[in-house]
């Protein structure tokens, strides 16, 4: 008999995705498919709101795009670390009986009911071909060193341009954690100009955050292919050179300690190098930790 007072409706829970600079492939969402947001709780007397639903935060790598999986259409884009976007709305919760008293009916009996909830099949694909991009001439050893680090499975034979695709692979690291590698097309000199594969190669080249230069042990000079290589890629765009560089020298199994020493002094002094053989496993183990430290950093 004191009038209506019945309370909101609280708002159904909003799915909400994060971006996480930390995180560089989305594999940590591969059984984590049906997603399902709690309902607002209903209104109560004494004019009080009901409880929000607890919002769903999906945390994912810089560069996830997200897509409706029926019309392909792109919905929200994340590009920024601790940007949050809300990718699908919790439903707007009704309203109490108060809101429909007037001076003729004082005490209405009837409420808004709040609106339903969405429903639907979402994608998320990583924007980035890859965190880090293998650099080097053709039969750098760079397929050899993919599938030793990763469980990619690249076609290896002994000839130029083995490599005419990127191959993707995943490299685990510690604690979980795995960041993308890939094997581009082997440059040539003359890349920028179209020649061989060109600008096949070089635009993704523009994706990877970090470029690893791989120049073989029994190359006849290491500096001069270290700057042909430098060279091409300033050529095609000279925002290039603003990447992390990092030089790996492969097949060093069949150096000893004056020729490492010799190549050492050939090499650019303020870039980080390795000596590395993916025959015996040498300082692959030290290349993971390098490029892991330099991804975290690049994108401080």
């Amino acid at each position: 008999m004191g009038g209506p007072d019945g309370g909101d409706g609280g708002r159904g829970a909003h799915i909400i995705l994060k971006g996480n600079k930390n995180l560089w492939t989305l594999l940590h969402l591969r059984y984590y498919k049906n997603v399902l947001a709690e309902d607002g709780e209903g209104g109560s007397s004494n004019n009080k709101t009901g409880r929000f639903g607890k919002d769903i935060i999906i945390e994912v790598p810089l560069g996830t795009i997200a897509r409706d999986e029926e019309t392909g259409q792109q919905e929200v884009e994340i590009l920024e670390d601790g940007q949050e976007v809300i990718w699908i709305e919790g439903g707007k919760g009704g309203l109490g009986n108060s809101h429909f008293a007037t001076p003729t009916n004082q005490a209405p009996e009837h409420a808004q009911p709040g609106l339903p909830g969405k429903e639907g099949w979402k994608v998320l694909e990583l924007k980035v071909l890859a965190d880090v991009g293998l650099v080097g001439f053709p039969n750098a050893g760079k397929s050899t060193l993919l599938s030793v680090i990763t469980a990619a499975k690249p076609k290896i034979a002994d000839y130029a341009f083995t490599t005419i695709t990127p191959n993707l692979g995943m490299v685990e690291y510690r604690d979980g954690k795995s960041f993308c590698i890939a094997d581009l097309p082997g440059i040539i000199e003359g890349a920028a100009e179209g020649k061989g594969l060109g600008h096949r190669f070089l635009r993704h080249i523009e994706r990877n955050a970090v470029l690893l230069f791989l120049i073989p042990a029994d190359s006849t000079d290491h500096k001069k292919e270290f700057e042909i290589l430098v060279n091409e890629l300033e050529q095609y765009n000279p925002d290039l050179l603003h990447k992390q560089f990092i030089i790996a020298i492969s097949k060093s199994d069949m150096l000893d300690e004056e020729l490492k020493a010799a190549i050492e002094k050939e090499l650019p002094a303020d870039l980080p190098h390795l000596f590395i053989s993916s025959m015996t496993n040498k300082g692959l183990l030290e290349l993971k930790d390098l490029l892991w430290k330099v991804l975290n950093e690049e994108v401080k």
